[in-house]
């Protein structure tokens, strides 16, 4: 979101915050000035910029409190993350420093995570197959208004020793082409997940607003990268021409244009995706570019609206997101979004995939994966397509390949 030439407006706001936060920290040690592992830590890394902040002066488990944090003038930003379920808590921190500077995170070398003690699927393959067997049941019968869901499971990682989130995150970072990457504390959401600190590399921008301006670039239609260059073209020109994916990339865009169309003056899109690469994926693409129609609406805002896309949920939305939880239980921050939003309304949100939550006392990792499910899937493909979408993650956990 910003570049270079902006860095005087945005030194101007870090010297205010920090002429706050010094005053904070005078009377509260529990404030750090100077950044380091305290309550409230959030990073964004994207292409343009990093976006860190240490500290917090206020946590929200609801959207309309840290709206109104913004609003009200109590707060310069809001960070964090919403989860799967908008009806569950939310994790959003008023921080205590923050630092919005151009150019990626950048950590040095990262260091080599902790021996991985076990690695065991939660849950097992044969039970998401039979999942996957109930949502394709539902998805092909006549009765049903269904037409996508999206089916995740889970990996649960074990250390030797405490794994250190900004080890994670340097290395998520520093192996993907863009340098995107992001951690967020989820002390806010409550007990469940005091501690707790969400940890991915997602290549999908949900929203991001600056002024007027809202871009979107939803990802949906998957298919491995390979070393081979033969193979990998292969892969990438059948996913590109695949009727499948690409009815299912139309449903993303379908969705995000009705949500969009409401708060936009003007939504345009490409008529066809374009292909677009992760390290491990290819995945089919499409840039939104609209145009608010009410300079109110925040970066926050336009989140909520438009989560959960039928990337991560399916179509239509409450039906999948109870066939979701159904099949699933509680997804928490999985497939949710983790962004900020500043007090002009400006901010970005990325969808949380490719990603792990890191328990609090960092001695293990809860890695996602998901597929979207229509009625022409197989079930063994899709099975096979959540595999390759854990290597992200699992490369940066220390996970050998197999393992």
């Amino acid at each position: 979101m910003s570049t270079p030439s902006e860095a005087g407006v945005m030194l101007s706001s870090r010297i205010a915050t920090i002429n706050t936060t010094l005053a904070d920290a005078a009377s509260n040690p529990a404030v750090s000035a100077v950044g380091g592992d305290t309550a409230g830590s959030f990073t964004m890394s994207r292409p343009g910029y990093c976006l860190r902040a240490t500290g917090s002066a206020a946590g929200f488990d609801t959207i309309a409190d840290g709206r109104e944090a913004l609003r009200s003038g109590a707060h310069e930003y809001i960070v964090g993350a919403l989860p799967f379920d908008l009806r569950s808590p939310a994790a959003l921190t008023a921080p205590a420093f923050v630092d919005h500077s151009a150019g990626p995170f950048d950590a040095g070398e990262p260091a080599a995570p902790p021996r991985v003690s076990e690695v065991r699927a939660e849950p097992e393959p044969e039970t998401h197959l039979a999942r996957l067997d109930r949502a394709l049941g539902e998805l092909r019968s006549p009765e049903t208004a269904l037409e996508k869901v999206v089916i995740a499971r889970t990996l649960r990682v074990d250390f030797d020793e405490s794994l250190d989130p900004d080890v994670l995150l340097s290395r998520l970072v520093a192996a993907d082409h863009a340098g995107n990457g992001f951690r967020v504390d989820l002390s806010p959401a409550g007990a469940d997940h005091a501690g707790c600190t969400l940890v991915g590399s997602s290549p999908e921008v949900l929203v991001a607003r600056k002024g007027t301006v809202v871009t979107c670039h939803p990802l949906a239609g998957s298919a491995p990268r390979y070393t081979d260059p033969d193979a990998d073209r292969a892969s990438a020109d059948a996913l590109a021409a695949s009727a499948k994916d690409r009815r299912e990339h139309a449903l993303v865009i379908d969705s995000l244009r009705s949500a969009l169309a409401p708060l936009c003056s003007s939504v345009d899109a490409p008529a066809t995706p374009t292909l677009t690469h992760t390290p491990a994926l290819w995945h089919l693409g499409t840039p939104i570019r609209a145009t608010l129609r009410d300079k109110d609406t925040t970066a926050l805002d336009l989140a909520a609206a438009l989560h959960p896309t039928p990337a991560v949920c399916g179509t239509p939305t409450d039906s999948a997101r109870e066939l979701i939880t159904g099949l699933e239980g509680d997804r928490g921050f999985y497939a949710g979004t983790v962004g900020w939003c500043d007090s002009a309304g400006d901010g970005e949100w990325l969808v949380t995939i490719r990603c792990a939550e890191l328990s609090a006392d960092g001695r293990s990792a809860r890695a996602y994966a998901g597929g979207g499910i229509v009625a022409e899937s197989d079930p063994a493909a899709e099975l096979a397509e959540t595999s390759t979408k854990f290597r992200t993650v699992l490369r940066a956990l220390g996970v050998a390949e197999g393992e």
